[in-house]
């Protein structure tokens, strides 16, 4: 059995320009942190005693017998892309709910790989995890995600991402005094709007004219630099909470799916109770919404969004990691075979009970 635990994410500045289509060109940056909200993989070869040879549990259930026939894209995907050839059986739980702009798709992309890399006794290295999760979801599934989400599920922590038209990533943690980063943590706030979207439809409908959108993104990207310079040179810690509603504004511009009347609602009610800033979290459109707020007014934050489930959290180091390891003894073909003979004897006993 091999469990892997792997980090949602919050991105703060530059979401958009991580897109290949934006970044092959411009080059592309983001200032983002993990947090300790995870998704959890749990897998196992499968014991020959069974009728089907792939069992999956996340929100459904499938008991398959060939890749072609499971309905998850994900897992069908990297289980081909690894050549898992044994039967597996693979468990998804998860801290936040899918499709709420945290990352967790690529969080599970990420940490299904891991998994099984690790059920097949290799272990791959934070930097190959992030590569190829960012090929299976781009290029196998042909998903409109961008490239942070996986970069930050791997590697973990609070980093400025930079990607290179040439398809280089650079993950550089941000170096700040523990203090600083307590200030900033204890500013935030999470809410769950209870809108349930799908990312890539959201992105498909401003990335397929991204060079129309050049201003915005230009704009969008200076803002990780000026973050990252108001917390690094000890400016009022303000300002990065201004800095996020501007970034919410200019990233509002980029598609009409962004948001809506009721995110607009939510977000008033937030700013006329306190808020200095804030944005939804990933490609917009419902989810996840984060606010800066000063200390002694997030009780009046929480009062007025009294409907909606605000979520604590703190920043997180680790990346995505093995959190359970304990390899099985394989089955030899004479045992499998014995396996299959029960199995099927059973079987025509139950159809021919007399």
């Amino acid at each position: 059995m091999i469990i892997s635990r792997t980090p949602f994410r919050i991105s703060f500045f530059g979401g958009g320009t991580d897109y290949p289509a934006w970044y092959r060109n411009h080059g592309g940056t983001v200032l983002a942190t993990t947090i300790n909200k995870y998704c959890y993989i749990s897998c196992r070869y499968l014991p020959p005693f069974f009728e089907h040879r792939i069992r999956l549990v996340y929100s459904k259930i499938e008991n398959c017998q060939a890749l072609d026939e499971i309905a998850h894209p994900s897992v069908r995907e990297v289980l081909r892309y690894l050549n898992i050839e044994r039967g597996v059986e693979i468990h998804h739980d998860g801290d936040l709910p899918a499709r709420s702009g945290m990352g967790s798709s690529s969080a599970f992309t990420v940490g299904l790989l891991h998994a099984l890399y690790a059920l097949k006794g290799h272990m791959p290295n934070k930097q190959q995890l992030a590569t190829e999760s960012i090929y299976v979801e781009q290029e196998r599934l042909k998903e409109n995600v961008g490239s942070q989400d996986q970069v930050l599920a791997a590697h973990g922590g609070f980093n400025h991402v930079v990607f290179s038209p040439d398809g280089r990533v650079s993950v550089r943690p941000m170096t700040l005094a523990r203090e600083r980063v307590r200030e900033l943590n204890s500013h935030l706030m999470l809410f769950y709007t209870g809108i349930k979207r799908t990312a890539s439809d959201i992105a498909e409908s401003y990335i397929k004219n991204i060079e129309s959108k050049e201003r915005q993104l230009h704009r969008l990207g200076e803002m990780v630099e000026e973050g990252i310079s108001i917390l690094s040179s000890g400016q009022d810690i303000s300002r990065f909470g201004k800095l996020l509603h501007e970034s919410w504004q200019a990233k509002r511009s980029l598609s009409a799916k962004v948001s809506n009347s009721h995110v607009e609602e939510i977000y008033n009610e937030a700013m006329s109770a306190g808020a200095i800033g804030g944005k939804l979290i990933g490609a917009g459109g419902g989810g996840f919404l984060l606010l800066f707020v000063h200390p002694p007014d997030q009780n009046k934050v929480r009062e007025r969004l009294t409907k909606l489930l605000h979520v604590p959290f703190q920043f997180e180091f680790s990346g995505s990691q093995i959190i359970f390891f304990d390899p099985e003894e394989d089955y030899s073909a004479e045992e499998k075979a014995r396996a299959n003979q029960t199995i099927q004897a059973f079987q025509e006993l139950t159809d021919n009970p007399t």
